[in-house]
């Protein structure tokens, strides 16, 4: 239990807390530690305060911090294999699934980024993440400063052609920055 009132900061709390399970060998070398949305969730900390946690046990020397993957316990010379995808790409299938039952239509936008960091308790690099891979992958088109669109189902992966369709299609990257 957090003592949000007391005189040690929440962030050194939770850090804390972390160093214990490390040091119960609940968390070893390789391990990933809970990332700033899980730790926004678990503790109801802002993820200004989840950053510092990770970075107070970064200085530490107790963890590592791969960017785009995650913050492991230790130096970083255990590998350990990643055992289920990033979560960018989860939430890039489920849209994707979404798009091809025809929840989504086409030209018609996706989910917000906001409602999507919302829905899946992630960080807009996550979201923007996950929408780059369904642009990369041809479901959908960002218009800037207007948001992400359905394409055409004739644009979508694994129909007769795509390779080919693919590999003669200009690459613009369009974002919403």
């Amino acid at each position: 239990m957090l003592d949000r009132d007391g005189p040690v900061p929440v962030y050194k709390q939770i850090a804390d807390l972390i160093q214990e399970q490390i040091r119960r060998g609940e968390l070893v070398e390789g391990d990933a530690i809970p990332s700033e949305a899980e730790m926004e969730a678990e503790y109801r900390v802002a993820r200004p305060t989840a950053r510092r946690v990770t970075r107070e046990l970064r200085d530490l020397g107790l963890v590592h911090t791969l960017q785009g993957v995650g913050t492991f316990v230790g130096d970083g010379t255990v590998y350990r294999p990643r055992r289920n995808p990033p979560l960018y790409e989860l939430i890039a299938t489920e849209i994707a699934e979404r798009i091809r039952r025809r929840e989504l239509k086409p030209n018609r936008p996706i989910p917000s980024e906001k409602s999507l960091m919302q829905q899946y308790g992630v960080a807009k690099v996550t979201v923007r993440q996950a929408i780059g891979l369904l642009r990369d992958q041809g479901y959908v088109f960002t218009v800037p400063h207007r948001g992400s669109y359905v394409r055409a189902p004739e644009n979508w992966p694994d129909r007769p052609g795509d390779a080919v369709r693919e590999l003669e299609r200009p690459r613009h990257r369009l974002t919403n920055r």
